[in-house]
């Protein structure tokens, strides 16, 4: 059987600076570091062999795709199932000790932290993004393909492949700004499961890495 491997990559830090949870929001592109981290993780793959480049259609996510299309001479496809996932609070300042989830205007919103209510269910979410997964592998067989993706989704993804429950502390997440979640296939079968962080020494001075809204 043919070995395959997948890598699915966050984009790079975006430019926010009025702090609001962007979600699927357009508009929103990579800021000046985001942008070299993209190019970082372009450094991170030329030694691949990569034949198939796909990324949300989010702006972000394609300018992070760019880079790497470039740098094998390939086309950066457009894969809907790879987009950041549905949010309530989107277009909202939402961050950790603002108080909103505090407020009980939100609470309703906030009833249930297992499907999310405030969001599309993670069921969903690990549904598209795990067949989304399975058709670069087919697209790319014996050989190896990048995804663009976010955070959430590609988190979700991974929990899915190693059979976790899916709800999880949102600050726990292994997923760092243009970081590379790898698949790697025998055939159809996931065997293994690697991360790296290419661009570690950009996201070292971005000072919304841990608290990137939206992303």
């Amino acid at each position: 059987m043919s070995k395959t491997v997948v890598h699915v990559l966050r984009h790079g830090e975006v430019h926010n600076p009025d702090g609001i949870l962007y979600g699927r929001l357009p508009g929103f592109r990579l800021s000046e570091l985001g942008v070299q981290m993209a190019k970082a993780a372009a450094q991170g793959l030329a030694d691949r062999e990569v034949v198939h480049v796909v990324a949300s259609p989010l702006e972000r996510a394609q300018q992070t795709a760019e880079p790497i299309a470039a740098q094998f001479g390939l086309p950066v496809g457009v894969d809907e199932r790879l987009i950041e996932s549905a949010n309530w609070f989107e277009g909202k300042r939402v961050s950790p000790g603002d108080g909103s989830f505090r407020d009980p205007r939100n609470w309703w919103v906030l009833r249930d932290p297992v499907t999310p209510s405030w969001g599309e269910a993670y069921r969903v979410i690990a549904e598209r993004m795990f067949a989304a997964l399975h058709a670069a592998r087919v697209a790319a067989e014996g050989r190896e393909a990048v995804l663009v993706s976010h955070q959430l989704p590609i988190w979700t993804l991974r929990r899915h492949v190693e059979r976790k429950r899916l709800w999880h502390d949102p600050r726990r997440r292994q997923c760092s700004l243009a970081s590379l979640t790898t698949f790697h296939f025998d055939g159809a079968k996931i065997v293994g499961i690697g991360y790296s962080e290419p661009a570690a020494h950009l996201v070292a001075m971005s000072p919304t890495a841990r608290t990137a809204k939206g992303a």
